[in-house]
Protein backbone atom coordinates (compact mmCIF):
# COMPACT_ATOMS: atom_id res chain seq x y z
CA UNK A 1 0.00 0.00 0.00
CA UNK A 2 1.07 3.75 -0.75
CA UNK A 3 2.12 5.45 2.05
CA UNK A 4 1.08 9.19 2.51
CA UNK A 5 3.75 11.63 2.26
CA UNK A 6 5.06 13.36 4.99
CA UNK A 7 3.33 16.89 5.52
CA UNK A 8 5.13 20.34 6.52
CA UNK A 9 3.35 23.00 7.87
CA UNK A 10 3.93 26.27 5.52
CA UNK A 11 1.78 29.37 6.66
CA UNK A 12 -0.73 27.00 7.90
CA UNK A 13 -0.61 25.01 4.64
CA UNK A 14 0.73 21.21 4.31
CA UNK A 15 3.28 20.45 1.69
CA UNK A 16 4.19 16.91 1.09
CA UNK A 17 8.15 16.37 1.70
CA UNK A 18 8.99 13.04 -0.87
CA UNK A 19 12.41 12.32 -2.65
CA UNK A 20 10.52 11.26 -5.68
CA UNK A 21 7.14 13.10 -6.82
CA UNK A 22 6.84 11.18 -9.85
CA UNK A 23 6.76 7.83 -8.83
CA UNK A 24 4.47 8.41 -5.76
CA UNK A 25 1.80 10.02 -8.17
CA UNK A 26 2.72 8.31 -10.94
CA UNK A 27 1.93 5.25 -8.72
CA UNK A 28 -1.45 6.40 -7.54
CA UNK A 29 -2.03 7.11 -11.71
CA UNK A 30 -1.28 3.83 -11.83
CA UNK A 31 -3.39 2.37 -9.33
CA UNK A 32 -6.64 4.54 -10.86
CA UNK A 33 -6.72 6.66 -7.66
CA UNK A 34 -8.15 9.96 -7.71
CA UNK A 35 -5.61 12.73 -6.55
CA UNK A 36 -6.04 16.31 -6.90
CA UNK A 37 -2.25 17.78 -7.40
CA UNK A 38 -1.61 21.59 -5.97
CA UNK A 39 1.78 23.14 -7.08
CA UNK A 40 2.40 25.62 -4.02
CA UNK A 41 4.13 28.76 -4.59
CA UNK A 42 4.95 31.77 -2.51
CA UNK A 43 1.93 33.70 -4.53
CA UNK A 44 -0.59 30.97 -3.72
CA UNK A 45 0.48 30.62 0.26
CA UNK A 46 -0.06 34.57 0.27
CA UNK A 47 -3.13 34.30 -1.40
CA UNK A 48 -4.93 31.73 0.59
CA UNK A 49 -3.87 33.34 4.07
CA UNK A 50 -6.89 35.76 3.06
CA UNK A 51 -8.89 33.01 0.81
CA UNK A 52 -10.04 30.69 3.29
CA UNK A 53 -11.81 28.92 0.37
CA UNK A 54 -8.24 28.76 -1.50
CA UNK A 55 -6.50 27.19 1.78
CA UNK A 56 -9.43 24.83 2.42
CA UNK A 57 -8.86 23.09 -0.84
CA UNK A 58 -4.72 23.05 -0.32
CA UNK A 59 -5.39 21.30 2.98
CA UNK A 60 -7.31 18.76 0.97
CA UNK A 61 -5.80 18.00 -2.10
CA UNK A 62 -3.36 14.41 -2.17
CA UNK A 63 -0.48 15.83 -2.97
CA UNK A 64 0.91 19.39 -2.10
CA UNK A 65 4.55 19.99 -3.99
CA UNK A 66 7.09 22.46 -3.14
CA UNK A 67 7.13 24.25 -6.78
CA UNK A 68 7.62 28.01 -5.88
CA UNK A 69 11.67 29.10 -4.90
CA UNK A 70 9.78 31.12 -1.70
CA UNK A 71 8.51 27.60 -0.66
CA UNK A 72 11.68 25.94 -0.71
CA UNK A 73 13.38 29.22 1.02
CA UNK A 74 11.05 28.85 3.92
CA UNK A 75 11.54 25.04 3.89
CA UNK A 76 15.15 25.49 4.21
CA UNK A 77 14.72 28.23 6.84
CA UNK A 78 12.96 25.55 8.77
CA UNK A 79 16.49 23.08 8.16
CA UNK A 80 14.18 20.55 5.71
CA UNK A 81 16.77 20.00 2.94
CA UNK A 82 13.70 19.58 0.28
CA UNK A 83 14.38 20.23 -3.58
CA UNK A 84 12.04 22.20 -5.29
CA UNK A 85 9.30 20.09 -7.58
CA UNK A 86 8.36 22.35 -10.72
CA UNK A 87 4.81 21.97 -11.08
CA UNK A 88 5.55 21.67 -15.31
CA UNK A 89 8.07 19.30 -14.88
CA UNK A 90 5.79 17.11 -12.65
CA UNK A 91 3.16 17.28 -15.21
CA UNK A 92 5.30 16.15 -18.02
CA UNK A 93 5.99 13.27 -16.21
CA UNK A 94 2.47 12.34 -15.86
CA UNK A 95 1.82 12.87 -19.60
CA UNK A 96 4.84 10.51 -20.28
CA UNK A 97 3.54 7.76 -18.09
CA UNK A 98 -0.49 8.28 -19.34
CA UNK A 99 1.30 7.60 -23.10
CA UNK A 100 2.95 4.78 -21.99
CA UNK A 101 0.13 3.38 -20.75
CA UNK A 102 -2.01 4.38 -23.85
CA UNK A 103 -5.42 3.94 -24.09
CA UNK A 104 -6.07 3.05 -20.75
CA UNK A 105 -5.17 6.44 -19.22
CA UNK A 106 -7.03 9.30 -21.74
CA UNK A 107 -5.70 12.18 -21.31
CA UNK A 108 -7.76 16.13 -21.43
CA UNK A 109 -6.38 19.35 -21.62
CA UNK A 110 -8.43 22.15 -20.38
CA UNK A 111 -7.93 25.92 -20.18
CA UNK A 112 -5.60 28.61 -22.03
CA UNK A 113 -6.46 31.00 -24.42
CA UNK A 114 -8.26 29.35 -27.82
CA UNK A 115 -6.05 27.10 -29.74
CA UNK A 116 -3.42 27.17 -26.79
CA UNK A 117 -4.13 24.12 -25.41
CA UNK A 118 -5.09 22.70 -28.98
CA UNK A 119 -1.29 23.30 -30.28
CA UNK A 120 0.45 21.74 -26.97
CA UNK A 121 -2.00 18.51 -27.27
CA UNK A 122 -0.79 18.11 -30.84
CA UNK A 123 2.77 18.50 -29.45
CA UNK A 124 2.40 16.42 -27.18
CA UNK A 125 0.93 14.13 -29.51
CA UNK A 126 3.91 13.93 -32.08
CA UNK A 127 6.30 13.14 -29.34
CA UNK A 128 4.21 10.04 -27.49
CA UNK A 129 2.13 8.55 -30.64
CA UNK A 130 0.96 6.06 -27.97
CA UNK A 131 -0.79 9.34 -26.07
CA UNK A 132 -4.33 8.56 -25.59
CA UNK A 133 -6.09 12.26 -25.27
CA UNK A 134 -9.60 12.32 -24.11
CA UNK A 135 -10.34 15.70 -25.58
CA UNK A 136 -8.79 19.68 -25.66
CA UNK A 137 -11.11 22.53 -24.31
CA UNK A 138 -9.83 26.02 -24.08
CA UNK A 139 -10.46 27.96 -21.32
CA UNK A 140 -12.83 30.73 -22.32
CA UNK A 141 -15.70 29.20 -22.32
CA UNK A 142 -19.77 29.95 -22.62
CA UNK A 143 -21.59 28.68 -19.62
CA UNK A 144 -23.24 26.34 -22.30
CA UNK A 145 -20.22 25.30 -23.56
CA UNK A 146 -18.37 24.32 -20.00
CA UNK A 147 -21.85 22.45 -19.17
CA UNK A 148 -20.78 20.17 -22.32
CA UNK A 149 -16.97 20.00 -21.31
CA UNK A 150 -18.62 18.25 -17.68
CA UNK A 151 -20.54 16.41 -19.96
CA UNK A 152 -17.95 14.91 -21.66
CA UNK A 153 -15.50 14.55 -18.88
CA UNK A 154 -18.08 12.19 -16.91
CA UNK A 155 -18.83 10.28 -20.45
CA UNK A 156 -14.68 9.50 -20.75
CA UNK A 157 -13.34 9.46 -18.02
CA UNK A 158 -10.26 10.89 -18.37
CA UNK A 159 -7.53 9.45 -16.33
CA UNK A 160 -5.15 12.76 -16.14
CA UNK A 161 -6.59 16.12 -16.59
CA UNK A 162 -4.25 19.01 -16.80
CA UNK A 163 -5.85 22.34 -16.15
CA UNK A 164 -4.83 25.78 -17.05
CA UNK A 165 -6.42 28.21 -15.88
CA UNK A 166 -4.20 30.19 -13.52
CA UNK A 167 -3.97 30.38 -9.74
CA UNK A 168 -6.75 30.26 -7.72
CA UNK A 169 -9.28 29.73 -10.72
CA UNK A 170 -7.93 26.47 -11.54
CA UNK A 171 -7.63 25.03 -7.79
CA UNK A 172 -11.12 26.37 -7.33
CA UNK A 173 -12.38 24.58 -10.79
CA UNK A 174 -10.65 21.13 -10.07
CA UNK A 175 -12.36 21.19 -6.28
CA UNK A 176 -15.55 21.51 -7.76
CA UNK A 177 -15.46 18.98 -10.70
CA UNK A 178 -14.08 16.66 -9.26
CA UNK A 179 -16.29 13.92 -8.54
CA UNK A 180 -17.18 14.04 -12.56
CA UNK A 181 -14.06 11.94 -12.70
CA UNK A 182 -13.32 10.42 -9.35
CA UNK A 183 -9.86 7.98 -10.41
CA UNK A 184 -8.69 10.41 -12.58
CA UNK A 185 -5.22 12.55 -11.32
CA UNK A 186 -6.33 16.59 -11.59
CA UNK A 187 -3.46 18.94 -11.78
CA UNK A 188 -3.18 22.75 -11.77
CA UNK A 189 -0.87 23.27 -14.71
CA UNK A 190 -1.29 27.14 -14.91
CA UNK A 191 0.49 28.85 -18.00
CA UNK A 192 2.57 25.10 -19.12
CA UNK A 193 0.56 24.98 -22.26
CA UNK A 194 2.12 28.37 -23.21
CA UNK A 195 5.40 26.67 -22.97
CA UNK A 196 4.34 23.49 -24.56
CA UNK A 197 2.87 25.00 -27.75
CA UNK A 198 6.13 27.05 -28.00
CA UNK A 199 4.58 30.44 -27.42
CA UNK A 200 6.99 30.63 -24.30
CA UNK A 201 10.20 29.66 -23.13
CA UNK A 202 11.15 28.18 -19.63
CA UNK A 203 14.04 29.88 -18.04
CA UNK A 204 17.64 28.67 -18.60
CA UNK A 205 19.08 25.44 -16.23
CA UNK A 206 20.91 27.83 -14.82
CA UNK A 207 18.13 29.78 -13.32
CA UNK A 208 15.80 26.86 -12.91
CA UNK A 209 18.54 25.30 -10.84
CA UNK A 210 19.08 28.08 -8.43
CA UNK A 211 15.63 28.87 -7.93
CA UNK A 212 15.29 31.97 -10.16
CA UNK A 213 12.85 30.93 -12.16
CA UNK A 214 10.55 33.57 -11.01
CA UNK A 215 12.94 36.27 -12.67
CA UNK A 216 13.16 35.11 -16.03
CA UNK A 217 8.88 35.04 -15.86
CA UNK A 218 9.33 38.50 -14.36
CA UNK A 219 11.33 39.27 -17.63
CA UNK A 220 9.18 37.62 -19.91
CA UNK A 221 5.98 39.64 -18.19
CA UNK A 222 6.88 42.73 -16.88
CA UNK A 223 3.07 43.16 -16.04
CA UNK A 224 3.53 40.41 -13.28
CA UNK A 225 5.12 42.77 -11.32
CA UNK A 226 2.28 43.54 -8.53
CA UNK A 227 1.56 39.72 -8.17
CA UNK A 228 5.73 39.20 -7.45
CA UNK A 229 5.29 41.32 -4.74
CA UNK A 230 3.94 38.46 -2.63
CA UNK A 231 7.56 36.98 -3.11
CA UNK A 232 9.10 40.07 -0.42
CA UNK A 233 6.10 39.60 1.78
CA UNK A 234 5.92 35.32 1.73
CA UNK A 235 9.99 36.08 2.38
CA UNK A 236 9.30 38.19 5.52
CA UNK A 237 6.80 35.56 6.68
CA UNK A 238 9.16 33.05 6.59
CA UNK A 239 12.26 34.81 8.26
CA UNK A 240 9.91 35.77 11.11
CA UNK A 241 8.79 32.17 11.60
CA UNK A 242 12.64 31.26 11.98
CA UNK A 243 12.74 33.60 14.65
CA UNK A 244 9.93 32.83 16.91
Amino acid sequence: MLEAPEKFPILGLPVHLLEDYDYWLGTRLHQKLGSHVVTLNAEMAIQAEQNDALASIIRDAELVIPDGAGVIFYLRLQGQRQRRCPGIELAESLIRQAGQLGESCPVFFYGGAPSVAQNAAKVWQQQLPELAIAGVEDGYLSPEAEQELKKTLEAKQPRLILVGLGVPRQEFWIAKHRHLCPQATWIGVGGSFDIWAGLKTRAPLWLRENNLEWLYRLYQEPWRWRRMMALPQFALKAIGQRLV
